[in-house]
């Protein structure tokens, strides 16, 4: 365990992406998609033996407060924090550094959202750990790249540059040369083929000296909210008063994208962020007809479904073929696979009650 490393889950969320399962109130983070742990359980298991509780912050909003507070039962009950309004996550990032700050001025601190599926801990703890020591000797801002498996449009891009050598170990970090927004098919392809593209994963570690500068720099509403939150027992009134009259920007265009100094280590480790029903089916079983399922189905004449039953009811196929079936006890949804990402579209149209 690293000495005075703190970390920020960010477990806020529309909980969009999968209905009928997920709700406004129970986002992907609080869903058990791909093990009987919810992806949040999973990211706080993550760090053990890495970060205690008591120096982890989770940051949730007032919608699912209650729901993150009922499955962490036994989390620290200080340390679940709900934001009082939607701003985004530099906001959400301001709030946390304004916690951390409050505990340790001089510590490393972690930002990770809870919604990723990382199965080797070892190597995850590993890179994290090489990050922190980036962040430590050389005072910069530090971010998790992902090596590319497929031209993907849906994410983020890092064009690293030259390696940066530390007394540790230098091979897996570079500088940054600038982080480019979700590309068209082709620039993605062009990206591959470059080689020295990683996706951004929304991984970040520096210390806090070196935050809080970039933040004064760059978003002074941002930094004196800040410190605002670190003001000895002010942190409660800050929160209420001030968070929801901040601007609602993204992290990365508030301050990293701008920052002049900035790392990028190479993950170590497997990493997913599950996006979509299509995702999440390379994890359950398939049948030979490429029939993918979290239970048992009787399939006939039927291919390349997904099929997700969260209730114990026997599902049967007869002559379709690339369909999402997903059934929950008070809702169901059937589409076509193809047109997973638009299910978010459907939401606004739902009665209240289910969405």
């Amino acid at each position: 365990m690293l000495d005075s490393i703190y970390a920020l889950i960010l477990a806020g969320g529309s909980g969009e992406r999968f209905w009928p399962l997920s709700r406004r109130a129970r986002p992907k983070q609080l869903l058990s998609l791909v093990s009987d742990k919810t992806l949040l359980e999973q990211t706080l298991a993550r760090l053990e033996g890495l970060v205690p509780n008591e120096r982890i912050l989770v940051l949730t909003n007032a919608e699912q407060e209650s729901a993150v507070r009922k499955l962490l039962g036994n989390f620290p009950k200080e340390n679940i924090v709900a934001e009082p309004a939607k701003r985004d996550t530099a906001a959400a990032v301001a709030l946390g550094t304004g916690w951390v700050v409050a505990r340790d001025h001089a510590a490393t601190m972690l930002v990770l959202p809870a919604d990723h599926v990382i199965s080797n801990q070892v190597a995850f703890q590993e890179t994290l750990a090489l990050a922190a020591d980036a962040a430590e000797e050389t005072g910069e801002l530090v971010t998790i790249g992902i090596k590319p498996t497929w031209a993907c449009p849906g994410y983020g891009y890092i064009e690293q540059g030259t390696p940066v050598r530390l007394r540790k170990r230098s091979d897996a970090v570079h500088r940054v040369l600038r982080f480019r927004e979700k590309p068209n098919l082709d620039l993605a392809e062009s990206f591959l083929r470059k080689g020295n593209f990683r996706w951004n994963a929304g991984m970040f570690v520096w210390s806090v000296p070196t935050v809080l500068r970039e933040f004064n720099r760059q978003a002074p509403e941002l930094a004196d909210f800040i410190s605002q939150l670190r003001a000895p027992k002010n942190f409660e009134k800050a929160l209420r008063e001030r968070f929801s009259k901040l601007p609602r920007i993204s992290f990365d265009y508030a301050i990293m994208e701008k920052a002049d100094r900035v790392l990028v280590v190479e993950a170590s480790f497997d990493w997913d962020d599950i996006g979509s029903w299509r995702a999440v089916a390379n994890y359950f079983e398939k049948d030979n007809q490429g029939n993918a399922a979290n239970c048992a189905i009787t399939a006939l004449d039927s291919s390349h479904n997904i099929i997700f039953e969260e209730g114990g009811t026997t599902i049967a196929l007869l002559g379709v073929h690339d369909l999402i079936v997903v059934r929950t006890k008070d809702a169901l949804l059937v589409c076509h696979r193809h047109e997973a990402e638009k299910i978010k579209n459907l939401i606004g149209k739902l009665p209240p009650e289910v969405q």
